[in-house]
């Protein structure tokens, strides 16, 4: 199931990023650090039972800092920071149960812990920083289901790094 995150997540993720007046607001490239300017993302350290979850957090990372523009994605070698990490936690939670106790509503929720350096110093803008997000769906909905919670739970994620990672200057 986990195959079809990349693709729809992606989807999800950047669409939400685009359309969304809560998204991310794009800074003038000006206002930037060009000691960080052009930024490597590393493929995230699965540190849970879905396969290919790192892989994947950070290839939908890349699509999100590609299409917010204020950062450039490079090589290793062409870096001037790097953003590494874990993905922690993926979690089917039992949500809502029934009257005759059983589950119509689960909940995915998905942890990473990122790091983000500066190459040049070794200085960490941040160091072991959690970023969460949580998606629901329903049972008995065909407009819901696991792989649409977790692209929420994704989208929730990659917009709080791309403030960490964009606003806070």
């Amino acid at each position: 199931m986990v195959k079809g995150l990349v693709s729809t997540a992606s989807l999800a993720v950047l669409l939400s990023l685009g359309l969304s007046g809560c998204g991310v607001y794009s800074a003038s490239s000006g206002r930037v650090d060009e000691n960080i300017k052009r930024v490597y993302v590393e493929y995230l350290e699965n540190m849970t039972p879905e396969p290919n979850l790192g892989v994947d957090m950070a290839d939908i990372i890349i699509k999100a800092i590609q299409l917010d523009n204020t950062l450039q994605v490079v090589d290793e070698g062409d870096a001037d920071s790097v953003i590494s990490g874990k993905v922690m936690r993926y979690y089917l939670k039992e949500v809502f149960a029934r009257e005759n106790l059983t589950v119509n509503e689960y909940q995915v929720q998905i942890a990473v812990v990122l790091d983000f350096t500066v190459r040049s110093t070794g200085e960490a803008l941040f160091r072991k920083k959690r970023f969460t997000g949580t998606g629901n769906y329903v049972l008995d909905d065909s407009e819901t289901d696991e792989e649409s919670a977790r692209a929420e739970a994704v989208g929730e994620i990659v917009r709080d790094i791309l403030a960490q990672v964009v606003e806070d200057w």
